[in-house]
């Protein structure tokens, strides 16, 4: 049976990526050795290593400035490190509360300093993006989540920061549209929906906004450490990160970011318009905010629900299931969903929505 792959993440890649990446497990470029036994600082992964680096600020159209991380820990272990590194001792830091992600990486920030919650969409169960608010005076940073993968939401302009240095947690829409990527102070990503596999986090920063907290930092979570090492300072995800330099390249062959947008929006605009037509579905996020990455929605009778479940697992719609906090239903349309899955699960919502009236 085919498969449609509507996982949130660990998601969908290109058929080519998974091609290369798996010859490379057998023999890595010919060498006699798999990928998953070579030395993480032998000539052959530093070369892996520093194309990715390479490729993230070249489809970023980032300049120096700028150094690009591969970590571990994924992105909650930047809810930690970012405001370790970025928040000084004593200081504030503001942040928009747009979901369960933004409300996690608040927790976190409050270990180190006060971490002020503006935007805060809860009220209606995250199902919009406020894009009006003051930024209290002395915040050394403005967070936001840029694409929310559980509540379905997105930002389709960059929050309004002044001169506050902009902090995004992009781990569910990086590399997925153009964007002002420069006008951020530091942006971060676990890898496993847009940019590779599981086990890679990808953190870019601006050199300039580092060293100023006045704390000590432990040597393995000091972003400086990490720089001067070159993502080296302990073993990196050798495997993960080969997986992020195939899919770097594999967005780049295809056309970059412009592309990326390009399917993207075709993607969206096919499930939504369906969505809106269709009597027994109803949308969770308003119009104006809705994600091109992740679709949530539910059935207008919650008894709907659970056979129309059994017959996506039944025809290989996999995924479809909303997130374990908020239920519900969810479409996850990453880079390398072909338009054809989302045509499949349209076809199969219209021939639900027919023999549910």
């Amino acid at each position: 049976m085919k498969r449609h792959n509507f996982n949130s993440g660990p998601s969908i890649l290109p058929q080519e990526v998974l091609r290369r990446a798996s010859e490379a497990i057998i023999d890595f470029n010919g060498l006699g050795l798999s990928i998953l036994e070579i030395g993480h600082r032998t000539p052959w992964f530093t070369e892996v290593i520093e194309e990715a680096r390479a490729l993230v600020k070249e489809l970023m159209g980032l300049d120096d400035t700028y150094s690009v991380l591969f970590l571990q820990g994924g992105a909650t272990t930047q809810f930690m490190q970012v405001p370790l590194n970025l928040l000084p001792v004593g200081g504030q830091a503001a942040y928009i509360k747009n979901g369960i992600w933004g409300t996690k990486a608040i927790k976190e920030a409050e270990v180190f300093g006060k971490a002020v919650t503006i935007g805060d969409t809860s009220d209606r169960n995250h199902s919009y993006i406020q894009k009006d608010f003051p930024i209290p005076e002395g915040s050394s940073y403005l967070h936001y989540t840029s694409n929310n993968t559980v509540e379905g939401t997105q930002w389709h302009e960059l929050p309004p920061a002044g001169d506050t240095p902009l902090i995004a947690d992009m781990s569910s829409d990086i590399f997925s549209r153009p964007a002002a990527f420069d006008k951020h102070a530091l942006i971060y990503a676990g890898a496993q929906k847009n940019a590779g596999a599981a086990g890679a986090t990808i953190v870019v920063i601006k050199k300039d906004i580092l060293g100023k907290t006045g704390r000590n930092i432990s040597p393995i979570l000091d972003y400086q450490g990490h720089i001067k090492a070159e993502s080296m300072l302990n073993t990196p995800p050798v495997f993960a990160v080969y997986v992020s330099l195939l899919t770097l390249r594999w967005i780049k062959e295809q056309g970059g970011l412009v592309e990326m947008e390009k399917r993207a929006k075709a993607r969206a605009d096919l499930f939504y318009e369906a969505l809106d037509q269709l009597e027994v579905f109803k949308p969770l996020v308003e119009k104006e905010d809705r994600s091109l990455m992740n679709a949530t929605f539910t059935t207008t009778n919650k008894e709907l629900e659970k056979p129309f479940l059994e017959l996506c697992n039944e025809k290989g719609m996999v995924g479809v299931k909303g997130h374990r906090s908020v239920g519900g239903l969810r479409v996850s349309m990453y880079n390398a969903m072909p338009v054809a899955s989302v045509q499949a699960l349209v076809d199969l919502m219209t021939e639900f929505n027919k023999t549910s009236q």
